[in-house]
């Protein structure tokens, strides 16, 4: 189920950066500091009321541009229209009405998307001050004060938010339907390879960087099963993304992961793994997604003896944290290997749904524990109690233990390659919960 976006915009120095670090800090729910790219702040994900969104911050994010100040408002305005369910317009009650305000809301009225029009920099509590009626002239109707900077009104402006958000639906696709996302810097193949797998040029391909700009789908359904392939805009290093609208299909690439129940990495065979590589690839590995990572444009390098398994080393090398996910060498231009990759997206999918009994569990437990002692901190040692699974999409498990800071991070994966040599579960994360003696 995709979450609810809301855009922040409005200009510089309104104070959106701090409306936007109070509710990541003060009201998140979950962080997850991915590798890389999620640091640079365009986006967070917060949870209000039991419902989670993405909040995204227009403010700073085209600091390379020469332009004046007006056209970056209006443009990312305009892209903040058409990416929002939920617009947050933001004006500083100190400077009062001002024209750019003016021009930005005259662009707001005409669109169907809710505007929340938020009176920034209002301090004190109580009945607001008679200047801030003159913001009824932007013509977007009732407004909200807040200060950002204290806290003030932000509650109730989270719950104007809450009742705007689209009405929670179930994607429209069959459980028994695998969702795949086709991730990968730009022009790596990405559309090309959707266009042989569905067998029609649906995804415009262009050898131009960023042709891409939305999340595609496209339902394929065939002897091997039934899927849905989300072809996405290519992420790209911070340093390489010159213009707003490339910000946000970045930011549609992550909601696309999240969407997924199985990536597909792709990597170009003549660049090697890169390091945006590994940020794309760390992204779906803290998402807890069941990975295939697809080496595009095989076909153009020249081979000999060994050729393949030197290269495998090297991917495996460059993402050691996913060495789970097996590599499929592929070209989307030729179609080579293509047919091979429907029965590796239906088998890590299946790896990722594993689920083994209690039972099973806790004597691989007391093997594993049998084989090799766990550690020990200033004469006390770890005891692992009892292992259940919670949950899968990743597999994760529940470790009961005397004391969570004596397990170590080389015990876990320890438990973690057994857990992988008895049962497979090739393709996907695996995740550990650890509970103390006593605890719910």
């Amino acid at each position: 189920m995709a979450k609810p976006i809301v855009a922040i915009i409005g200009r510089p120095n309104v104070g959106k950066s701090t409306f936007f670090n109070y509710l990541a800090g003060k009201r998140i729910s979950i962080v997850e500091d991915t590798p890389g790219v999620t640091r640079d702040r365009i986006y967070t994900e917060v949870e209000w009321r039991d419902r989670k969104f993405t909040l995204i911050d227009t403010g700073g994010i085209e600091p390379y541009t020469q332009d004046k100040i007006m056209q970056q408002m209006r443009n990312q305005a305009e892209i903040a229209i058409e990416t929002a369910d939920v617009i947050v317009f933001l004006v500083d009650f100190k400077d009062g009405v001002t024209p750019s305000d003016m021009e930005v809301a005259s662009m707001l009225r005409k669109t169907k998307k809710p505007v929340i029009l938020a009176v920034n920099k209002v301090d004190n509590v109580g009945e607001p001050p008679p200047g801030v009626y003159e913001f009824y002239n932007l013509g977007l109707g009732e407004f909200m004060t807040i200060s950002s900077i204290h806290g003030l009104g932000m509650g109730d402006l989270l719950d104007e938010m809450y009742k705007n958000f689209p009405e929670e639906k179930e994607e429209d696709v069959d459980d028994d339907t695998i969702k795949v996302a086709i991730i990968g810097k730009p022009n790596v193949g990405k559309s090309s390879l959707l266009n042989k797998i569905i067998g029609e040029d649906r995804v415009i391909v262009s050898d131009v960087p960023g042709t891409t700009r939305d999340a595609i789908d496209a339902y394929v359904e065939n002897e091997k099963g039934k899927f849905m392939f989300i072809d996405t805009a290519g992420i790209r290093r911070k340093s390489k993304i010159r213009e707003n609208i490339e910000k946000y299909s970045t930011m549609r690439s992550w909601t696309a992961v999240e969407r997924s129940d199985v990536c597909v990495i792709m990597i170009d065979a003549q660049e090697g793994v890169t390091e945006q590589d590994t940020k794309i690839a760390g992204y779906a590995h803290d998402q807890g997604k069941a990975s295939i990572i697809v080496i595009n444009k095989w076909d153009l390098i020249e081979k000999e003896t060994g050729t393949l398994e030197e290269y495998t080393d090297k991917i495996r090398n460059k993402l050691g944290f996913m060495p789970y996910a097996p590599v499929l060498f592929i070209s989307a231009k030729t179609g080579m290997r293509i047919n091979k990759l429907y029965d590796l997206i239906e088998y890590v999918s299946n790896q990722a749904t594993l689920r083994i009994s209690t039972g099973v569990l806790n004597d691989l437990l007391n093997e594993a524990v049998a084989m090799v002692q766990p550690p020990t901190d200033k004469g006390r040692r770890l005891k692992v109690y009892y292992m259940t699974q919670a949950s899968v999409k990743p597999p994760t498990f529940i470790l009961f233990v005397n004391k969570i800071e004596l397990m170590h991070y080389s015990y876990q994966r320890y438990l973690e390659n057994q857990l992988r040599k008895s049962f497979g579960f090739e393709g996907t994360p695996i995740r550990f919960k650890l509970r103390q003696k006593g605890e719910g």
